[in-house]
């Protein structure tokens, strides 16, 4: 995560993301960098916006508990169904005998 978080730094501070300032931020840090992951870095973020990218994080963020509330008022609904059946009382051995030999006559 300290490799993104100095890609993410760079980009606030206007500076081109590359192997270079990355390993000067973590070298700020105190973090020891490992040249291929920095280099794996710099690759897989080549040609992305990370503007655009932050933006719809933003926007799931926002999002992401709104869906969620209905989902857990729903979560409730059934915990109290179930309740509600467990509540029923327990039918004996003699009603339940009594209502198989109706069956049967």
């Amino acid at each position: 995560m300290q490799y993104v978080y100095g890609a993410m730094l760079l980009h606030a501070a206007g500076k081109p993301i590359d192997e270079k300032g990355i390993n000067g931020v973590l070298t700020a840090a105190g973090v020891q960098s490992d040249a291929a992951r920095v280099k794996a870095l710099v690759a897989s973020l080549e040609g992305v916006n990370i503007k655009d990218v932050l933006a719809k994080a933003e926007t799931m963020a926002v999002a992401a508990p709104a869906a969620a509330a209905p989902a857990a008022h729903a979560g409730g609904e059934k915990k109290e169904e179930k309740k509600k059946e467990e509540e029923k009382p327990a039918v004996s051995e003699e009603e339940a005998s009594a209502g198989l030999s109706a069956l049967f006559g």
